[in-house]
C-alpha cells in the first residue's frame, strides 16, 4: 500500500509540475494561446503575468524538498488557481471543453498529490 501511494504521489505531483511550470511560463510570455484562453473571460492581460509567476514558483515549490509550510501555501494557491480558472469559464457561458479540461484535470492531480505526499513533506502535527 505504501509503495502504490508513492508512486501515485510522484506521478500527480510529476503532471501538476510540469504542468503549472508549462502552463505558467506561457501565461509570462502572454503567448497567444493563453491570451485567446483568457480573452473570452474579460481579464485584462497583465493577470497572465501574475497567475503565471505564481503557477511556476508553486511548480518548483511542490517539486522541492523539504519546506513543508511553503508546500501547503503552493498547494492551497494551485488549486485556487485552478479552480478559479474552471469556475470563470463556466460562469462566463465558455463551456469550450478544451478551456475547461486542463483545470478540472490538475485540480484533480493537484488533489491527489496533496493527499498522497509522504511523510517528510507534510508539516508536522503540533500535537
Amino acid at each position: 500500500m505504501k509503495k502504490r501511494n508513492l508512486i501515485v504521489y510522484w506521478i500527480t505531483t510529476a503532471l501538476v509540475a510540469i504542468g503549472m511550470f508549462g502552463s505558467g511560463m506561457a501565461q509570462i510570455m502572454q503567448t497567444k494561446q493563453m491570451t485567446d484562453l483568457i480573452a473570452p473571460l474579460g481579464y485584462p492581460a497583465y493577470l497572465l503575468y501574475i497567475i503565471g509567476t505564481w503557477k511556476v514558483l508553486g511548480a518548483i515549490t511542490i517539486a522541492a524538498p523539504r519546506l513543508p509550510l511553503v508546500k501547503e501555501w503552493a498547494y492551497a494557491g494551485l488549486f485556487f488557481v485552478m479552480t478559479g480558472a474552471f469556475m470563470s469559464h463556466l460562469l462566463s457561458g465558455d463551456y469550450n471543453i478544451k478551456a475547461l479540461a486542463g483545470p478540472l484535470f490538475q485540480t484533480v492531480f493537484i488533489i491527489l498529490s496533496w493527499y498522497f505526499r509522504p511523510a517528510g513533506r507534510k508539516l508536522a502535527s503540533i500535537n
